[in-house]
């Protein structure tokens, strides 16, 4: 899509740099848990995958060492970067992209898996749908979208109660500070999770399950239909 003057900027929010980027290299398991969520998607050798928003590389990189054709694509250079260093120091390929959800460069109907975890709350609701229209648009038919996103799963009256327990469970789970939370909640951009089940059915994807196992968590497994299929 090219880009008017009235396209949202997906720039404007990169300030992240080496040291605050370590942030995502905390848990020692992040490469089990990428190859056993690669393992659940049925990820085979040769299959064309797309990692939006992808950190520091450890699924992008998984997805290699399994026989994936890999584009690691994330707005921060900062991330990009330990991308590539993790990409060499474990002798996989991955070919990175400077983009995010709006401006990532793909042919339609290319890609047999693309995964987004974390990336898609930091775009307002309606560049949200746009960006999920445009990954839509860059699977084949049949395949598979898997999304992860910060999420609220209940209703308006509940926020008071979903974010002070979102702040406990991410202290006592995940070793972010109090801060980072308000800090959530005041700058970014997430919804309801009702909200990005419509989006998302209304782009034309099949939900195949919705999980909100964690406060303000929500996992998705979309399918885009065959031709002659219902969504």
């Amino acid at each position: 899509m090219l880009a008017r003057d009235w396209y949202y900027t997906e720039r404007r929010r990169v300030g992240i740099d080496s040291a605050v980027a370590s942030i995502y290299d905390r848990h020692d398991d992040s490469d089990s848990r990428a190859r056993a969520a690669l393992t659940m998607l049925g990820l085979q050798r040769g299959w064309r995958l797309a990692d939006i928003g992808c950190g520091n590389g450890v699924l992008a990189c998984e997805a290699a060492a399994m026989g994936a054709e890999v584009d690691a694509i994330d707005i921060s250079p900062a991330m990009l970067a330990l991308a590539d260093i993790l990409a060499r120091d474990r002798k996989v390929a991955i070919r990175t992209q400077f983009a995010g959800l709006l401006s990532f460069a793909y042919q339609p109907n290319s890609y047999d898996l693309i995964v987004s975890e974390f990336a898609l709350h930091h775009l307002p609701d309606f560049w949200k749908a746009v960006a999920l229209a445009r990954i839509y648009g860059a699977l084949k038919p049949g395949s598979n979208f898997y999304l992860r996103d910060i999420v609220f799963a209940g209703m308006p009256d509940g926020i008071e109660r979903d974010v002070e327990g979102w702040a406990d469970f991410s202290i006592k789970n995940h070793d972010f500070d109090r801060d980072s939370v308000v800090t959530h909640m005041r700058d970014e951009y997430s919804t309801f999770g009702w909200v990005i089940e419509r989006m998302l059915t209304d782009v034309g994807f099949t939900l195949v399950s919705a999980d909100y196992h964690a406060p303000l968590h929500g996992t998705y497994l979309l399918r885009k239909p065959k031709s002659g299929e219902q969504s």
